[in-house]
């Protein structure tokens, strides 16, 4: 399955300012028939370079003014919905990839020490495994509310768990926070998600944010925010949870000003 990516993003900017951007494809996880090359208007040099999730950056000093950042691409992936195995098992933590321990802590919006107690008493009795993992995506669905008015920067696990409301990013929080309780290792995704294989949604195009947990062979997809499998997921970037992985982030004051991201099955010929 052939997939055409992009986005289009712009800034106000009152003064020359620092930009970290992870705006590319993950490197090597899939093939790229058209690179999904960045480009900054007015024309602005940037440098490229990997941080410790492998993810690929831009490093860049947006100029003053009005500023464009867009790309397109087209990606090939499997085609295939996310990985169902009720087989896999979790891993006792002495036999963990020493890569996965990180993914175990509490970090800045997965604060694992303060819903450790509850997360034991709604999950500690389920059969250990995938099937487990997926019942703490089934209790985050069905209990947060979704909305973009409920979105805010500094909204943690925690704070998603006491109000019961937040975005896509939010639910993926949760869920790897209440899955870190459990010693099952969890990483935040972000990247393309556009609706294939089911009703288009009404609403405009978004990046979006699920997770991933390690079981016995290997990085498992969940998203508790749809909670069913999907088609055509275009991972862009991992991390902790969403501050190592914020596709932009701003050294000084910008101001968003446009938004745009496609995500289109291109039919076969």
């Amino acid at each position: 399955m052939r997939i055409k990516i992009g986005y289009e993003i712009r800034f106000q900017v009152p003064v020359p300012t620092p930009m970290h951007a992870l705006l590319h494809v993950y490197p090597n996880r899939y093939h790229l028939i058209e690179e999904d090359v960045l480009k900054v208007e007015p024309e602005t040099p940037y440098e490229l370079f990997y941080d410790s999730f492998g993810n690929r950056c831009s490093r860049m000093l947006l100029p003053a003014g009005s500023v464009t950042l867009k790309a397109d691409g087209l990606v090939e992936v499997d085609g295939l919905h996310d990985k169902i195995d009720l087989s896999a098992r979790e891993l006792p933590t002495l036999q963990l990839p020493y890569e996965t321990l990180q993914f175990l802590h509490s970090s800045r919006y997965c604060e694992v020490d303060r819903l450790e107690d509850f997360a034991w008493k709604q999950f500690g009795q389920i059969p250990f495994g995938f099937g487990r993992v997926q019942a703490i995506c089934e209790w985050v669905h069905n209990h947060i509310e979704f909305g973009y008015n409920h979105a805010r920067v500094t909204k943690s696990a925690y704070d998603v768990f006491e109000e019961r409301k937040g975005v896509c990013r939010d639910f993926a929080h949760l869920a790897i926070a209440l899955c870190r309780c459990l010693s099952i290792p969890a990483r935040y995704a972000t990247g393309y998600l556009g609706d294939i294989g089911i009703p288009v949604s009404a609403s405009p195009m978004d990046f979006s944010a699920w997770f991933e947990v390690y079981l016995s062979s290997g990085w498992y997809t969940f998203d508790a925010r749809h909670n069913k499998t999907r088609i055509g997921r275009v991972v862009m970037a991992y991390g902790r949870d969403a501050a190592d992985a914020a596709l932009t982030t701003t050294f000084g004051p910008t101001v968003l000003e446009h938004f745009f991201v496609r995500t289109d099955e291109v039919p076969s010929s």
